[in-house]
């Protein structure tokens, strides 16, 4: 016997609220983007969730079927088959199924193959592949942006991660809320708001066993190492390293900025790379100095620099007794004259 109708809609417990809120504020600008004049809903821009069938993507799949059409926008998702374990075929079978059934449309299954060997591990190979895979969906189908499904948890952990690597702020500021394509709504939201979510909703999440297998670091920092800061510091752990990130990307933020601001008056173009005043990094604080060799390693020769090779660099700036140039991933640093000298790996 089919539900009625207050069957099939769930009560606005305050975890649905609080995931529905959470979405709704992160479609509100993409209501701008409406095609003019375009009415009917078939017609309206496309938002596409990345849904794995956790109880995170499952939680914003269905806020997103809620919310997108009151925002002028349809939705969609995709499900990326990794192929990393047995049953992977029949759990995106599930996952799309449930986006069906809240009325997300289109529904696709992406398929990709990880590379097991990779440098950057498993984990890092199933991380590209996936996004190579939203990419590419996104762009199929001319969706505005994809919807990802990291809480504040995922946040707090990839904290801790970059602060035990030792990876420097830019590591420390976590994930952005949009960046490009990409806009991840749940950010300010607790994992046990989405498990809370699909209870009150009826929705039965499948639970991935990699988020419980030691051999992963991210699992290792979700099961054994924030449950004891929680425990030995008291509760709010998690939203106090949340609450550090969104700083350090502000911080960050401030001296992309200034660095924007002043780039192009303390460089030049010469043979076969580009030269950055000596005087001009002199003139400037140390985290300045830094952060404007990155940029130009970054922007020039695609290169993201690790900070003992940063130090060696600036080593050429505040500390010059006729150093030989020095070998970096893909470029070198040399000393001439006034300026300091960075060209491409022959």
């Amino acid at each position: 016997m089919p539900l009625a109708p207050e069957e099939r809609r769930p009560r606005l417990t305050p975890a649905i609220a609080d995931v529905r809120r959470a979405v709704r504020a992160s479609l509100t600008p993409l209501r701008d983007a409406r095609v003019a004049g375009s009415s009917p809903i078939q017609d309206a821009p496309l938002v596409l969730v990345a849904l794995s069938g956790g109880a995170d993507s499952l939680a914003l799949a269905a806020a997103t079927a809620f919310e997108a059409p009151r925002a002028g926008l349809r939705a969609g998702a995709v499900i990326v088959d990794h192929g990393l374990q047995d049953a992977s075929a029949e759990v995106a079978a599930r996952a799309a199924q449930q986006a069906r059934d809240l009325g997300l449309d289109p529904v696709v299954v992406a398929r990709v193959s990880v590379d097991a060997g990779s440098s950057a591990g498993p984990e890092g190979a199933a991380r590209a592949a996936r996004y190579e895979a939203l990419r590419r969906e996104a762009s199929a189908h001319h969706a505005l942006a994809v919807l990802l499904a990291h809480t504040l948890d995922d946040q707090a952990e990839t904290v801790l991660l970059g602060l035990a690597r030792g990876s420097g702020a830019a590591s420390l500021q976590g994930m952005a809320a949009e960046s490009g394509l990409y806009r991840r709504p749940l950010l300010g939201v607790r994992r046990a708001t989405t498990r809370a979510f699909c209870a009150d909703s009826r929705l039965a999440p499948w639970d991935d066993p990699h988020n419980l297998d030691p051999a992963y670091a991210r699992a290792r920092v979700r099961e054994r190492v924030l449950p004891v800061l929680e425990s030995e510091l008291g509760p709010g752990v998690a939203e106090a390293l949340a609450r550090t990130a969104e700083q350090l990307r502000e911080d960050n933020d401030a001296f992309q900025q200034m660095i924007e601001e002043t780039i192009e008056d303390i460089v030049e173009h010469v043979e076969a790379g580009i030269g950055i005043a000596v005087s001009a990094l002199e003139a400037n604080p140390p985290a300045l100095r830094g952060r404007i060799v990155r940029f130009v390693a970054q922007s020039e020769f695609g290169v993201a620099l690790e900070r003992v090779h940063v130090q060696a660099v600036l080593r050429l700036v505040t500390d010059w007794r006729g150093q030989q140039p020095l070998d970096l991933p893909g470029f070198s640093a040399a000393r001439e004259g006034r300026l300091l000298v960075l060209r491409a790996a022959r």
